[in-house]
């Protein structure tokens, strides 16, 4: 299922709204790439949170 800024993860509410944009963003492609929501979306949060921190 394609996340947006609309409708995401429960375990992304609490991110900042920049992590949680790249979050959604890195959890579309890891699905894209044939990952389940239950891998996808804790590896895209992690990334999510390393990338923006170096922007």
């Amino acid at each position: 299922m394609p996340w947006n800024k609309n409708d995401y993860p429960d375990s992304m509410k609490n991110l900042d709204k920049d992590v949680r944009e790249k979050a959604i963003e890195i959890t579309n492609a890891l699905l894209n790439e044939g990952y389940k929501d239950g891998k996808a979306i804790p590896i895209a949060i992690d990334r999510a949170k390393m990338a923006v921190k170096k922007d």
